[in-house]
């Protein structure tokens, strides 16, 4: 973890470093001494470069990070949870119901005006942890949870959610939906700080209650039954779990729009490499998943600079392969 730690200090000041304008480190240390000690942070006394690196490049470095964090730890639980290292927010529907929920609060004027006041991640909330629900009741036969099925019920809900939110986008006036078109794809614009702390209050208090449930986890990979006989109250471990996903799913997508991939990619890379012990696996897969937000991001500003890609197509042309070689190479292990 400390590795990790260092790693991600590191990538997170050379993340900042790349954009539009590049920013030497230097500069950025000053800057940040700057605003640390004395809280000044306009222009005579940070010049334009600082006010680029304080208003528009740090919180969306650190938004990426909490994104990217809240995704890949929530995507470790779900793996466990259905014991399959397809689950995912994304792929299961939970982002898409996330979003549906989100979009509504947006038609309804809910979300221009209490962003902070976090109607948006409540409302994503509730889409994502009814997608969950639906997604789980299609798929389960006989206490079973059929990896096919789970998949089946997942793109359903997807092809719907994502239809009821083109339609909602379609009834919207033209410049509110040229703005809905570029957050669903996935986007990682600069949030307002105070936005962003609302945010991290969700993420602490869903890593807070994941790691609470890591030794629960920890043994609901072994089966249900074998869980029950350890002494795990299941269904009450589910139930807990799924809301904790939904929540914590509900609020980045309402900020950041549907990323995909990074809760299936990041867990099932950490776990080959650390093992699954989530005690270790749900802290690591939230650092990395951090991480590999932050980089992500800095390629799709930087990558057409000054035009930006929208940061959800460079995660899913990462995250699609990988998908395809766990379902075609790794057909036993999914079974």
């Amino acid at each position: 973890m400390l590795t990790l730690s260092v790693t991600g200090v590191a990538l997170f000041l050379i993340c900042l470093q790349f954009g539009a304008q590049y920013v030497g480190l230097g500069e950025i240390v000053r800057v940040l001494i700057r605003a640390l000690g004395d809280g000044q942070v306009d222009r005579e006394s940070v010049g334009t470069t600082g006010v680029i690196l304080l208003q528009v490049r740090l919180p969306r470095v650190l938004l990426g990070l909490f994104v990217g964090s809240s995704l890949a730890a929530v995507g470790a639980a779900l793996q466990a949870l259905l014991r399959n290292p397809l689950a995912d927010p994304y792929v299961l529907g939970v982002s898409s119901g996330a979003a549906l929920g989100a979009s509504l609060a947006m038609l309804l004027g809910i979300g221009t005006t209490v962003l902070t006041l976090s109607a948006l991640p409540l409302c994503g909330f509730a889409g994502g942890l009814l997608s969950l629900v639906v997604v789980y009741r299609l798929a389960a036969s006989y206490g079973r949870l059929p990896v096919h099925s789970l998949l089946l019920a997942g793109v359903i809900l997807n092809a719907i959610f994502t239809a009821l939110i083109m339609f909602v986008t379609s009834i919207m006036e033209p410049n509110r939906s040229a703005g809905m078109m570029s957050w669903l794809m996935g986007t990682l614009t600069a949030p307002a700080y105070p936005a962003l702390a609302v945010l991290t209050a969700y993420l602490a208090v869903g890593i807070t209650a994941l790691m609470r449930q890591a030794q629960v986890l920890n043994l609901m990979t072994l089966g249900d039954e074998s869980a029950r006989a350890l002494g795990v109250d299941t269904e009450r471990a589910k139930k807990l779990i799924y809301v904790i996903a939904a929540l914590m799913t509900g609020a980045v997508v309402s900020v950041s729009g549907m990323i995909g991939f990074v809760g299936m990619v990041i867990p099932h890379a950490v776990r080959l490499i650390l093992g699954a012990d989530h005690r270790l696996l749900l802290p690591a897969s939230a650092l990395v998943g951090g991480m590999y937000l932050m980089v992500a991001d800095t390629v799709a500003r930087t990558l057409l600079a000054p035009a930006e890609v929208p940061v959800g197509i460079v995660t899913a042309l990462a995250g699609g392969p990988f998908f395809m070689y766990l379902l075609v190479w790794r057909k036993d292990q999914l079974a």
